[in-house]
């Protein structure tokens, strides 16, 4: 999970890239990066850290351009390091630059075959990287001085021939424009808008709408799964579906957990498909617990809120904010160990006593993935004074590695792989613990867009909709994603080749 944008203007886009990342920084806190293009000159601003931290007056000043691409990291399979912060460039052919989200399962294999056949060196293990190096090579086999839109269609058409896995990307050709693709699942998110100016009509391209929507961005569409948008210098925009087997299958978690609520992603409102999913939920209990004595539902902030919200209407019990967020801990899926994630739930919540004493309380999050957290919480509230306390999750129960691009831990990681409902309910300490139904699920984000028809439910199934997903590759995930390699990787030194980065 990454979050990306482009820009073609009228007039200098650093601030308004700038501004887009901002508003995608949920997307990712671990790094940020700008490229802008000047003429034929490229300029370029990435380190490790948030927005706010990596870039400061002087380089804004520096990212000079009416066209760019910017870029927040949420790290996975390894990437870490300031040096695999994004954008990417690559200088041949043209001089391209490229922002990715997603993960691509076949990299090895590619990596291997641009080496021996495309004669191309990758120099970090960042498949970013990788998917830049295809979309280049593929481009160069035109064998042209100056290219056109079909030029770059017929390149993304080659990308999708040779890369399996979740891209959702925004590449800039030096000096001639913008392309956005999608893979052929449409995994991971893009929207594409405009807006009209003194200067002529201006296109942006982001994860989610909410991108587009503070800049006056009018949204056009969704870029479909296998489809390029091509955003030229001049302006104009274009559009082919380059895949010969699109399918859509969008990643659900994006609604569940990684989504703004006020996003609208493949014409799904997160919001509304959020309060289904408290719906549907609070249904459940009624089923199987009808003589429940809840006193009060209290959220654990902030993606869970519209859910608990629903979920309490619905039972026709209290709904109150028990604990208060200090927003400036990150996520703790994130948090590299478990002793630091651990920490970190103390540090960014606090509980309101009042609230808890002598009460049977029903705690409501959006998923459980390490358990680290919902343990910390619960007993957060048992230390309040909390009667009695339940625990709801309005996702079912999250048994396998997201691979598409989000860094959730290997199995033996995961609290619910290998263990029933009552056995994650002891580990967490809850007194009972109920998850949404997958069929509830599936059915609370597709009422919001019926031409969805599939969705990548992966880390509750195991079916990985791109296939290539095998258990040789699921151990080397093992051996990129533990705790135990990441930490090995952060003593490492990390400085590598890269195009010239002012600090």
């Amino acid at each position: 999970m990454c979050g990306i944008v482009g820009i073609v203007s009228g007039e200098s886009v650093n601030q308004a890239i700038y501004d887009a990342l901002t508003v995608l920084q949920h997307r990712g806190q671990d790094a940020a990066g700008i490229m802008t293009c000047e003429g034929s000159q490229l300029y370029l601003r990435k380190n490790n850290g948030l927005v706010r931290d990596v870039f400061h007056t002087r380089h804004m000043l520096r990212l000079r351009g009416n066209m760019g691409i910017g870029h927040v990291r949420y790290p996975t399979a390894g990437c870490e390091s300031s040096a695999e912060a994004q954008p990417f460039y690559v200088n041949s052919p043209y001089g391209i630059s490229l922002a990715h989200n997603g993960n691509l399962v076949n990299a090895e294999e590619l990596k291997q075959n641009l080496f021996r056949e495309d004669l191309r060196h990758i120099n970090t293990e960042s498949d970013s990287e990788i998917l830049l190096n295809v979309f280049a090579h593929e481009l160069q086999r035109r064998g042209k001085l100056e290219i056109t839109e079909e030029d770059v269609f017929a390149a993304v058409s080659g990308v999708h021939r040779r890369c399996q896995g979740a891209y959702a990307a925004v590449a800039m050709i030096t000096g001639f424009g913008i392309v956005a693709f999608r893979d052929p699942h449409g995994i991971r998110p893009l929207v594409y808008g405009k807006r009209e100016t003194d200067n002529g009509t201006e296109y942006m391209v982001a994860s989610e709408s909410v991108a587009l929507d503070p800049q006056g961005f009018e949204i056009i569409d969704d870029v479909r799964p296998g489809e390029a948008v091509f955003l030229g210098r001049e302006g104009g925009l274009a559009k082919r579906q380059c895949a010969e087997k699109p399918a859509y299958a969008p990643c659900i978690f994006e609604h569940v957990y990684l989504a703004r609520p006020d996003s609208i992603i493949d014409n799904v409102s997160v919001y509304k498909a959020r309060l289904r999913m408290g719906e549907v939920l609070a249904d459940k209990i009624l089923r199987e617990r009808p003589e429940h004595d809840i006193d009060v539902v209290i959220p654990i902030p902030d993606t869970s809120r519209t859910s608990a919200l629903q979920l309490a209407f619905r039972l026709g019990v209290k709904y109150r904010e028990g604990f208060i967020k200090n927003r400036y801990i990150g996520r703790t899926f994130i948090m590299p160990g478990q002793q630091q994630r651990k920490k970190s739930v103390r540090q960014k919540l606090n509980a309101i006593d009042l609230e808890f004493k002598d009460k049977n309380v029903m705690l409501v999050d959006d998923s459980i993935v390490r358990g680290t957290t919902s343990q910390q919480i619960i007993q957060m509230a048992r230390d309040a004074g909390a009667s009695n306390v339940y625990f709801a999750s309005a996702a079912p129960p999250v048994r396998y590695p997201n691979v598409y691009g989000i860094d959730m831990p290997i199995k033996s990681e995961l609290i619910a792989h290998d263990r029933t409902v009552d056995e994650i309910a002891a580990a967490i300490g809850a007194d009972w613990l109920i998850y949404q139904d997958l069929e509830d699920l599936v059915q609370a984000v597709q009422k919001g867009n019926p031409q969805i028809t599939a969705f990548d439910c992966s880390v509750f199934t195991g079916e990985y909709v791109t296939g290539g997903v095998t258990l040789e590759y699921l151990d080397h995930l093992e051996y990129l994603r533990s705790d135990t390699a990441k930490e090995g990787r952060r003593t490492a030194d990390h400085e590598v080749i890269e195009l010239h980065n002012n600090a």
